[in-house]
């Protein structure tokens, strides 16, 4: 049997720039993903279907300078803090820390120069059904106004399974808020859009937000609205159901809260996703309390992806496990505080079940 696999090479100058590798990692088994070191960027996920025709299932941008210039986080780590923190301010401790405003006078994602934009340092090695590339960053004190110096890994691991999972430590030298996922595009299909694509969460609450994206509170009951996704629905047909929430954000832009089983850290499935052209099927797992389901909105076909492919409104579905947007001001959310001696962990899995299916 193949054995998994893991090799990187150059991808690309930008801006005089030539350090920028991308880290391959193969199944062995028909599943390969490459991660860049610029932003820690999953820039492909090739998954064969039950025939054995493969396509990447993650949008991509062209090149590097697409990556290193303007784009909604295409694929990237995201940190230090995903999501939302409103008015780009929190208190901590008793000090208040400000966060440069990049969304509507709020701080998204950690911000205008958060980990998306940075250079991750990378090691790679396999074992007998495992390849795996180890991204390290070190944030220093008062990186993007966030206190504390943090030092963060993202490992990703593909397994002979096919299955793609990503593990997140980070630990400061004081105290400190985080909250890291990767800002994947995911279309099971490779082309055209996802209005098409099966959605089932796993989850019986969302959280509504405002015209600015900041959640209004409590979480709500999913049950009689769009967001109720506890069945699968089709992408295309609930979010054209008439609904304020939907209004406001041209589609899905929310953050549903994962139904636990068993502890909070304990992984579980947050979300499964098919699509009707292909017998493709992913499925997240999760140790996180949330997952943020963009249906990519905002995209406009000005960005372009390899082979000239536009990346249009809705082409795409974004799956962002983390903790709920705002945590900082929330004290009724779970925390997002880390603090010297403690170490924040997390494990999302991206699993394809219909491979498993395809090899009996």
């Amino acid at each position: 049997m193949p054995r998994p696999t893991v090799h990187h090479q150059p991808f690309g100058a930008s801006q005089g720039r030539s350090d920028v590798e991308v880290w391959t990692l193969d199944s062995g088994t028909g599943v390969q993903a490459e991660i860049l070191t610029y932003g820690g960027i999953l820039h492909s996920l090739t998954v064969p279907d039950s025939t054995g025709a493969a396509v990447s299932v993650v949008r991509s941008l062209a090149g590097l300078d697409d990556y290193t210039g303007k784009n909604p986080f295409f694929g990237a780590l995201i940190g230090r803090f995903a999501n939302r923190i409103a008015h780009g301010r929190f208190t901590l401790d008793g000090t208040t820390h400000e966060i440069p405003a990049n969304d509507r006078g709020h701080a998204l994602h950690g911000g205008p120069d958060g980990f998306h934009t940075r250079m991750w340092q990378a090691t790679g090695h396999t074992t007998d059904d495992t390849a795996v590339v180890r991204l390290t960053l070190h944030s220093p004190d008062g990186d993007m106004g966030f206190p504390g110096a943090l030092d963060v890994t993202a490992t990703y691991t593909l397994d002979t399974a096919g299955t793609l999972a990503i593990d997140y430590t980070a630990t400061t030298d004081r105290a400190t808020v985080v909250n890291l996922t990767n800002h994947a595009y995911f279309n099971l299909t490779a082309d055209g859009d996802i209005l098409g694509h099966r959605l089932q969460v796993d989850a019986d609450t969302y959280l509504p937000v405002d015209a600015d994206g900041i959640p209004q509170g409590p979480a709500a009951d999913v049950c009689g609205t769009p967001f109720d996704l506890t069945a699968p629905h089709t992408i295309g047909e609930r979010i054209a159901l008439p609904d304020g929430q939907l209004t406001l954000a041209g589609g899905f832009d929310h953050c549903w809260i994962v139904r636990e089983d068993g502890t909070p850290e304990t992984l579980r499935r947050a979300a499964r996703l098919s699509a009707p052209e292909t017998d493709r099927i992913m499925e997240v797992w999760t140790t996180e309390p949330g997952v943020q389901v963009y249906t990519a909105n905002q995209l406009d076909g000005s960005l372009n992806g390899t082979a000239g492919r536009r990346h249009d409104r809705h082409s795409a579905l974004c799956l962002e496990t983390q903790h709920l947007p705002d945590s900082p001001n929330r004290p009724d959310y779970p925390s997002t505080v880390l603090r010297p001696g403690e170490t924040a962990c997390s494990r999302t899995e991206f699993r394809f079940p219909h491979l498993a299916a395809s090899t009996r």
